[in-house]
Protein backbone atom coordinates (compact mmCIF):
# COMPACT_ATOMS: atom_id res chain seq x y z
CA UNK A 1 0.00 0.00 0.00
CA UNK A 2 1.44 3.36 -1.06
CA UNK A 3 0.71 6.84 0.28
CA UNK A 4 -0.44 8.85 -2.78
CA UNK A 5 0.77 12.11 -1.23
CA UNK A 6 4.39 11.26 -0.42
CA UNK A 7 4.81 7.94 -2.29
CA UNK A 8 5.84 6.09 0.89
CA UNK A 9 5.27 2.34 0.70
CA UNK A 10 3.67 1.26 3.97
CA UNK A 11 5.21 -1.95 5.38
CA UNK A 12 2.88 -4.94 5.18
CA UNK A 13 2.98 -5.37 8.96
CA UNK A 14 1.63 -1.83 9.46
CA UNK A 15 -1.25 -2.58 7.10
CA UNK A 16 -1.95 -5.89 8.86
CA UNK A 17 -2.23 -4.12 12.21
CA UNK A 18 -5.02 -1.88 10.93
CA UNK A 19 -8.33 -3.73 11.42
CA UNK A 20 -10.61 -0.91 10.27
CA UNK A 21 -11.44 -1.09 6.52
CA UNK A 22 -12.67 2.52 6.52
CA UNK A 23 -9.34 3.70 7.94
CA UNK A 24 -7.44 1.78 5.28
CA UNK A 25 -9.64 3.27 2.57
CA UNK A 26 -8.81 6.77 3.83
CA UNK A 27 -5.12 5.86 3.71
CA UNK A 28 -5.47 4.62 0.13
CA UNK A 29 -7.22 7.88 -0.82
CA UNK A 30 -4.49 9.93 0.88
CA UNK A 31 -6.72 11.66 3.43
CA UNK A 32 -5.16 9.72 6.31
CA UNK A 33 -1.67 8.55 7.27
CA UNK A 34 -1.05 5.00 8.49
CA UNK A 35 1.23 4.69 11.54
CA UNK A 36 3.35 1.72 12.64
CA UNK A 37 0.73 0.82 15.28
CA UNK A 38 -1.92 0.32 12.58
CA UNK A 39 -3.81 3.47 13.59
CA UNK A 40 -4.66 5.91 10.80
CA UNK A 41 -4.44 9.64 11.53
CA UNK A 42 -6.51 12.14 9.56
CA UNK A 43 -4.74 14.71 7.42
CA UNK A 44 -6.15 18.21 7.58
CA UNK A 45 -6.72 20.80 4.87
CA UNK A 46 -4.37 23.73 4.31
CA UNK A 47 -5.52 27.34 4.28
CA UNK A 48 -5.20 27.17 0.48
CA UNK A 49 -7.60 24.23 0.22
CA UNK A 50 -10.03 25.85 2.66
CA UNK A 51 -9.98 29.09 0.67
CA UNK A 52 -10.50 27.17 -2.57
CA UNK A 53 -13.55 25.42 -1.13
CA UNK A 54 -15.11 28.66 0.09
CA UNK A 55 -14.56 30.35 -3.29
CA UNK A 56 -15.89 27.41 -5.31
CA UNK A 57 -18.96 27.09 -3.09
CA UNK A 58 -19.67 30.82 -3.44
CA UNK A 59 -19.63 30.63 -7.25
CA UNK A 60 -21.70 27.44 -7.42
CA UNK A 61 -24.25 28.94 -5.01
CA UNK A 62 -25.09 31.60 -7.59
CA UNK A 63 -27.23 28.84 -9.13
CA UNK A 64 -27.90 26.36 -6.31
CA UNK A 65 -27.42 25.77 -2.61
CA UNK A 66 -24.13 24.06 -1.75
CA UNK A 67 -23.01 21.96 1.21
CA UNK A 68 -19.87 20.25 -0.14
CA UNK A 69 -17.42 20.76 -3.00
CA UNK A 70 -14.74 18.72 -4.77
CA UNK A 71 -11.33 20.42 -4.75
CA UNK A 72 -8.35 19.46 -6.91
CA UNK A 73 -5.38 19.99 -4.58
CA UNK A 74 -1.73 20.64 -5.60
CA UNK A 75 -0.51 17.09 -4.86
CA UNK A 76 -2.82 15.76 -7.59
CA UNK A 77 -5.66 14.36 -5.46
CA UNK A 78 -9.30 15.43 -5.42
CA UNK A 79 -10.82 15.86 -1.97
CA UNK A 80 -14.33 16.57 -0.72
CA UNK A 81 -14.57 19.64 1.52
CA UNK A 82 -17.59 20.78 3.48
CA UNK A 83 -18.53 24.32 2.49
CA UNK A 84 -21.91 26.00 2.79
CA UNK A 85 -23.01 28.34 0.02
CA UNK A 86 -26.21 30.15 -0.86
CA UNK A 87 -26.98 33.03 -3.26
CA UNK A 88 -23.32 33.81 -3.96
CA UNK A 89 -22.13 33.72 -0.33
CA UNK A 90 -20.22 30.83 1.20
CA UNK A 91 -18.19 29.86 4.23
CA UNK A 92 -15.80 27.03 4.96
CA UNK A 93 -14.19 26.22 8.30
CA UNK A 94 -10.64 24.91 8.25
CA UNK A 95 -10.41 21.22 9.11
CA UNK A 96 -7.12 20.37 10.83
CA UNK A 97 -7.53 16.60 10.99
CA UNK A 98 -5.48 14.99 13.75
CA UNK A 99 -2.90 17.80 13.80
CA UNK A 100 -3.10 18.68 17.51
CA UNK A 101 -1.89 22.28 17.61
CA UNK A 102 -3.02 23.88 14.35
CA UNK A 103 -3.39 27.58 15.18
CA UNK A 104 -5.81 28.08 12.30
CA UNK A 105 -8.02 25.08 13.12
CA UNK A 106 -11.68 26.03 12.66
CA UNK A 107 -10.87 29.39 11.06
CA UNK A 108 -13.84 30.63 9.04
CA UNK A 109 -13.16 31.50 5.38
CA UNK A 110 -15.89 33.64 3.81
CA UNK A 111 -16.32 34.19 0.06
CA UNK A 112 -18.67 36.44 -1.89
CA UNK A 113 -19.11 35.84 -5.63
CA UNK A 114 -20.69 37.77 -8.47
CA UNK A 115 -20.90 37.09 -12.21
CA UNK A 116 -18.28 38.88 -14.32
CA UNK A 117 -16.76 38.54 -17.78
CA UNK A 118 -13.33 37.79 -16.32
CA UNK A 119 -12.33 35.91 -13.16
CA UNK A 120 -10.79 37.93 -10.33
CA UNK A 121 -9.83 37.05 -6.76
CA UNK A 122 -10.02 39.91 -4.26
CA UNK A 123 -8.19 39.16 -0.98
CA UNK A 124 -9.95 40.97 1.85
CA UNK A 125 -9.87 41.29 5.62
CA UNK A 126 -8.07 38.63 7.61
CA UNK A 127 -5.61 37.80 4.83
CA UNK A 128 -2.14 39.10 5.58
CA UNK A 129 -0.19 41.47 3.38
CA UNK A 130 3.54 42.01 3.09
CA UNK A 131 4.68 45.26 4.71
CA UNK A 132 8.13 45.05 3.18
CA UNK A 133 9.71 43.40 0.16
CA UNK A 134 10.80 39.84 0.98
CA UNK A 135 11.79 36.77 -1.07
CA UNK A 136 8.25 35.47 -0.46
CA UNK A 137 6.33 38.53 -1.65
CA UNK A 138 6.52 42.19 -2.50
CA UNK A 139 5.33 45.01 -0.28
CA UNK A 140 1.55 45.43 -0.37
CA UNK A 141 0.83 42.05 -1.97
CA UNK A 142 -1.45 39.50 -0.33
CA UNK A 143 0.21 36.62 1.52
CA UNK A 144 -1.12 33.92 -0.80
CA UNK A 145 1.48 31.43 -2.02
CA UNK A 146 1.68 30.61 -5.76
CA UNK A 147 0.49 27.01 -5.20
CA UNK A 148 -2.47 28.15 -3.09
CA UNK A 149 -3.37 30.89 -5.58
CA UNK A 150 -3.33 28.37 -8.41
CA UNK A 151 -5.53 26.00 -6.41
CA UNK A 152 -8.05 28.77 -5.69
CA UNK A 153 -8.21 30.02 -9.26
CA UNK A 154 -8.67 26.49 -10.61
CA UNK A 155 -11.58 25.97 -8.20
CA UNK A 156 -13.23 29.22 -9.31
CA UNK A 157 -12.78 28.42 -13.02
CA UNK A 158 -14.24 24.95 -12.52
CA UNK A 159 -17.27 26.39 -10.76
CA UNK A 160 -17.82 28.97 -13.50
CA UNK A 161 -17.78 26.26 -16.18
CA UNK A 162 -20.11 24.05 -14.15
CA UNK A 163 -22.85 26.69 -13.86
CA UNK A 164 -22.23 28.19 -17.30
CA UNK A 165 -21.01 31.71 -16.55
CA UNK A 166 -18.09 33.49 -18.27
CA UNK A 167 -16.30 34.39 -15.05
CA UNK A 168 -16.67 35.59 -11.49
CA UNK A 169 -15.32 38.17 -9.10
CA UNK A 170 -14.75 36.52 -5.73
CA UNK A 171 -13.92 38.39 -2.54
CA UNK A 172 -12.25 36.24 0.10
CA UNK A 173 -12.00 37.08 3.81
CA UNK A 174 -10.92 35.19 6.93
CA UNK A 175 -12.85 35.85 10.10
CA UNK A 176 -10.56 36.98 12.97
CA UNK A 177 -7.59 36.47 10.66
CA UNK A 178 -5.65 39.37 12.12
CA UNK A 179 -6.04 38.00 15.64
CA UNK A 180 -5.02 34.49 14.56
CA UNK A 181 -1.94 35.86 12.80
CA UNK A 182 -0.50 37.09 16.09
CA UNK A 183 -0.07 33.44 17.06
CA UNK A 184 1.85 32.63 13.87
CA UNK A 185 5.25 33.59 12.47
CA UNK A 186 3.70 36.17 10.14
CA UNK A 187 4.81 39.26 12.12
CA UNK A 188 8.43 38.06 11.87
CA UNK A 189 7.99 37.33 8.16
CA UNK A 190 6.95 40.90 7.38
CA UNK A 191 3.26 40.03 7.05
CA UNK A 192 0.57 41.99 8.86
CA UNK A 193 -3.21 42.17 8.96
CA UNK A 194 -4.01 38.48 8.81
CA UNK A 195 -2.88 34.94 8.21
CA UNK A 196 -1.25 33.52 5.10
CA UNK A 197 -3.03 31.34 2.56
CA UNK A 198 -0.63 28.48 1.87
CA UNK A 199 -0.38 24.86 0.85
CA UNK A 200 2.25 22.95 -1.10
CA UNK A 201 0.24 19.71 -1.22
CA UNK A 202 -3.17 20.98 -0.09
CA UNK A 203 -3.05 18.75 2.99
CA UNK A 204 -1.71 19.18 6.53
CA UNK A 205 0.18 16.30 8.13
CA UNK A 206 -1.33 15.02 11.40
CA UNK A 207 1.57 15.59 13.79
CA UNK A 208 3.35 18.53 15.35
CA UNK A 209 7.02 18.21 14.55
CA UNK A 210 6.73 15.80 11.62
CA UNK A 211 8.70 13.14 13.50
CA UNK A 212 6.67 10.43 15.20
CA UNK A 213 7.52 6.83 16.07
CA UNK A 214 6.64 5.62 12.57
CA UNK A 215 9.02 8.06 10.91
CA UNK A 216 11.73 7.28 13.44
CA UNK A 217 11.49 3.64 12.37
CA UNK A 218 11.80 4.66 8.72
CA UNK A 219 14.94 6.66 9.49
CA UNK A 220 16.54 3.97 11.65
CA UNK A 221 15.92 1.23 9.06
CA UNK A 222 17.03 3.17 5.97
CA UNK A 223 20.53 2.62 4.57
CA UNK A 224 20.20 5.80 2.49
CA UNK A 225 18.04 8.56 3.90
CA UNK A 226 17.29 12.21 3.27
CA UNK A 227 16.07 14.18 6.29
CA UNK A 228 14.13 17.24 5.26
CA UNK A 229 12.47 20.04 7.19
CA UNK A 230 9.43 21.03 5.14
CA UNK A 231 7.10 20.36 2.23
CA UNK A 232 9.22 22.08 -0.43
CA UNK A 233 12.27 20.22 0.80
CA UNK A 234 10.31 16.97 0.64
CA UNK A 235 9.34 17.60 -2.99
CA UNK A 236 12.78 18.67 -4.20
CA UNK A 237 14.60 15.95 -2.23
CA UNK A 238 12.53 13.26 -3.97
CA UNK A 239 13.47 14.71 -7.34
CA UNK A 240 17.16 15.06 -6.55
CA UNK A 241 17.63 11.85 -4.54
CA UNK A 242 15.18 9.27 -5.98
CA UNK A 243 17.17 6.31 -4.59
CA UNK A 244 16.94 7.56 -0.98
CA UNK A 245 14.23 7.26 1.66
CA UNK A 246 13.02 10.85 2.15
CA UNK A 247 11.56 11.64 5.59
CA UNK A 248 9.99 14.87 6.80
CA UNK A 249 11.39 15.72 10.25
CA UNK A 250 10.33 19.35 10.70
CA UNK A 251 12.15 21.03 13.58
CA UNK A 252 13.34 17.71 15.08
CA UNK A 253 16.58 17.75 13.12
CA UNK A 254 18.89 16.72 15.96
CA UNK A 255 16.73 13.76 16.95
CA UNK A 256 16.60 12.61 13.32
CA UNK A 257 20.38 12.90 12.91
CA UNK A 258 20.91 10.92 16.10
CA UNK A 259 18.78 8.07 14.72
CA UNK A 260 20.03 8.04 11.12
CA UNK A 261 22.66 5.58 9.91
CA UNK A 262 24.51 4.93 6.65
CA UNK A 263 24.25 7.46 3.80
CA UNK A 264 22.61 10.50 5.41
CA UNK A 265 21.63 13.76 3.70
CA UNK A 266 20.08 16.76 5.45
CA UNK A 267 18.22 18.76 2.79
CA UNK A 268 15.69 21.55 2.64
CA UNK A 269 15.07 25.27 2.63
CA UNK A 270 17.72 27.41 4.35
CA UNK A 271 15.87 28.76 7.39
CA UNK A 272 15.47 25.74 9.69
CA UNK A 273 18.72 24.05 8.68
CA UNK A 274 20.95 27.12 9.01
CA UNK A 275 19.35 28.14 12.32
CA UNK A 276 19.81 24.58 13.58
CA UNK A 277 23.54 24.77 12.82
CA UNK A 278 23.94 28.40 13.94
CA UNK A 279 21.05 29.73 16.05
CA UNK A 280 22.49 33.28 15.95
CA UNK A 281 22.90 33.42 12.18
CA UNK A 282 20.81 36.61 11.94
CA UNK A 283 22.72 38.47 14.66
CA UNK A 284 24.15 41.71 13.29
CA UNK A 285 22.87 41.01 9.77
CA UNK A 286 20.10 43.62 9.75
CA UNK A 287 17.76 40.97 8.32
CA UNK A 288 14.57 39.78 9.98
CA UNK A 289 14.52 36.30 8.42
CA UNK A 290 16.98 33.79 6.98
CA UNK A 291 15.17 34.01 3.63
CA UNK A 292 15.99 37.71 3.45
CA UNK A 293 19.56 37.08 4.57
CA UNK A 294 20.44 34.48 1.92
CA UNK A 295 18.99 36.73 -0.78
CA UNK A 296 21.98 39.05 -0.26
CA UNK A 297 25.60 38.54 -1.31
CA UNK A 298 26.78 38.92 2.29
CA UNK A 299 24.12 36.44 3.39
CA UNK A 300 25.34 33.83 0.90
CA UNK A 301 28.85 34.21 2.30
CA UNK A 302 27.51 33.75 5.82
CA UNK A 303 25.46 30.76 4.64
CA UNK A 304 28.60 29.05 3.30
CA UNK A 305 30.42 29.66 6.58
CA UNK A 306 27.55 28.08 8.52
CA UNK A 307 27.45 25.11 6.14
CA UNK A 308 31.16 24.61 6.80
CA UNK A 309 30.45 24.59 10.52
CA UNK A 310 27.69 22.04 9.95
CA UNK A 311 30.08 19.78 8.04
CA UNK A 312 32.58 19.97 10.88
CA UNK A 313 29.90 19.04 13.42
CA UNK A 314 28.40 16.26 11.28
CA UNK A 315 31.27 15.13 8.99
CA UNK A 316 29.40 12.07 7.68
CA UNK A 317 26.26 14.06 6.75
CA UNK A 318 25.82 15.83 3.41
CA UNK A 319 23.91 19.12 3.77
CA UNK A 320 21.98 20.47 0.78
CA UNK A 321 19.97 23.71 0.64
CA UNK A 322 17.32 24.59 -1.96
CA UNK A 323 15.76 27.89 -2.93
CA UNK A 324 12.02 28.13 -3.57
CA UNK A 325 12.40 27.06 -7.21
CA UNK A 326 14.24 23.88 -6.25
CA UNK A 327 17.67 25.12 -7.31
CA UNK A 328 20.53 23.96 -5.09
CA UNK A 329 22.12 27.00 -3.41
CA UNK A 330 24.33 25.16 -0.95
CA UNK A 331 25.94 21.72 -0.86
CA UNK A 332 28.64 20.40 1.46
CA UNK A 333 29.53 17.47 -0.79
Amino acid sequence: MRDPVNDFDYPDEWVARCKDPDMLNDVIEGTSVLTSSGVALKRGFTTGTTASAACKAAVLSLRRQVSQVDIDIPCGLTVKVEAKGIQGSALCRKFSGDYPSDVTSGACFIAEASVCNATTLLPGQGIGRFVRDTPRGSRGSAAISPSAHGEIMLAIHQACREIGIPGATVKLEIENGEELARRTLNPRMGIEGGISVLGTTGLVEPWDDHLDKSNEERIANASRVVLTTGRNGLRYSRLLFPDHEVVLVGTRVKRALDIARGDVILAGMPALILKFIEPNILKGSGCATVDELVATELGRERMNVVLGKGKETYPSVRIVLFDRTGAVIGDTQ
